[in-house]
Order: C-alpha cells, then structure tokens, then sequence
C-alpha cells in the first residue's frame, strides 16, 4: 500500500491522505482502507468516507479521542498493507446504464464532437468503449465520480452552470463523467440521459454505485431504456 499520513481536520475528524493524484491503485488504497475501518466497527466512529486519495474518518469525541483513534488507523493502515493487497474489483463486473444520447437528453454531445473534432456517433462510442471506475461519491447523494473517459472526449466543465440540470443526466467534465442522481445546477457536458436512478431512498441499498464500483454505459433509442 502507498505511504499515507494522517491529518487533523477539526475536532471530530482525521483525514488519512494517499499521494495527491488521480490514480486508480491510490484510489484502491483508499477504498480498501475505508472498508478495513468500516468492517473493525471501532466504537465512536460515526461515518467514513473514501475520496480519490484519502479517507474522512468521522468520530463522536465523547467516544472517543483523536490519539486513540490515529493508533486504530495506523493499525488498520499496517493491516491493510500487509494483506495481498486491495480487493481487485475490476474482477467485479460492470454496472451497465443504458443511455440515450444526444437531442435533448444530450443538448451537449455535438460541442463535445466539435471539441474533439469527431462525429457524435464517434463520442457514443468512445464514451461507451471502457468501464469506468467509481473513484468516489459527492456533491449530491448517489452522484459517483467515474474515471477516466477517453483523453480525446475530456471537455472541459461549463464556463457558467447550468441552472437546472435534469435527473438522469450523463455528463463529462475534464476526464470524469458521472450521472446526475436527481435535478441540480450543474456545469457537466451533458451528453446523454438514462432512466437509472443512481439514488432512490425507497430501495433496500439506496446507493446503486459504490467506491470502487465499475459502471459501463451503452446506448439505447428513446423509449427502449
């Protein structure tokens, strides 16, 4: 497992930092720290969230101390690391979204063909060719953070956000894409919608996609999602 250091982050939260990047195997780290810590089921622990290079541990300071809890994680850190390693989810297979691209489900997926000076049809594809990693979730509940899309389609966010970005909205920004769980501002490219709801409060697990998920989309007409 990468070197990682643990960081204060005010009085009822410890930040466990991996190198500052985008990487899939810092990530792994991460995500299999953040299990690690979950399944130990230390008391005085209330939430733990895994991000793309580190992990927020959340602790009830009348439970327990920041001392205390730096040696558990450092413990947890020496455990993980001397285990074969983080689960290889890529074993896992893919959540699979269906999508319909373009028109007004994907208002942007011509700017982003401009962009890369390619067809629409050739952006589907790309953006359909590979599995993305779930590196993390925020912004919104149920909203995964996927990674990377192909160099070529990686389009930078909008100038000005949109003001109201429909549910179901599949959108680029740089190298990520994600799916919009529900209406929000937003300043993705949206290049397509789906029917999936990434979040639905009324189901048994409400999260459909999870830290260290794969999620393939592919395309659908409209009608047939």
């Amino acid at each position: 497992m990468t070197a990682a250091r643990i960081v204060p982050a005010g009085d009822s939260m410890l930040l466990v930092e991996f190198e500052a990047r985008i990487d899939e195997a810092i990530n792994r780290c991460a995500v299999a720290l953040a299990r690690s810590i979950t399944d130990a089921a230390m008391p005085g622990i209330r939430d733990v969230v895994p991000a793309y290079r580190s992990v927020a541990v959340y602790f009830d300071p009348l439970k327990t101390d920041a001392a205390r809890l730096t040696r558990f994680l450092r413990e947890r850190l020496r455990s993980t690391a001397s285990a074969d390693g983080p689960v290889d989810e890529r074993n896992v297979a893919p959540i699979r979204i269906p999508v319909v691209y373009g028109g007004n489900a994907g208002p942007d997926l011509e700017d982003v063909a401009a962009h890369a000076h390619m067809t629409p049809g050739d952006i589907v594809a790309l953006h359909c060719a590979r599995p993305y990693r779930a590196f993390m979730l925020g912004f919104l509940p149920g909203f995964a953070y996927l990674a990377p899309v192909d160099a070529r389609i990686a389009m930078p966010r909008l100038a000005t956000p949109r003001s109201r970005v429909p549910a179901g909205s599949v959108g680029i920004a740089g190298p990520q894409t994600g799916i919009y769980p529900s209406e929000s501002p937003g300043g993705w490219r949206l290049i397509g919608r789906t029917r999936v709801r990434p979040f639905d409060p009324a189901r048994a697990e409400p999260f459909l996609i999870k830290p260290g998920d794969r999620v393939q989309f592919y395309p659908v007409e409209a009608g047939t999602d």
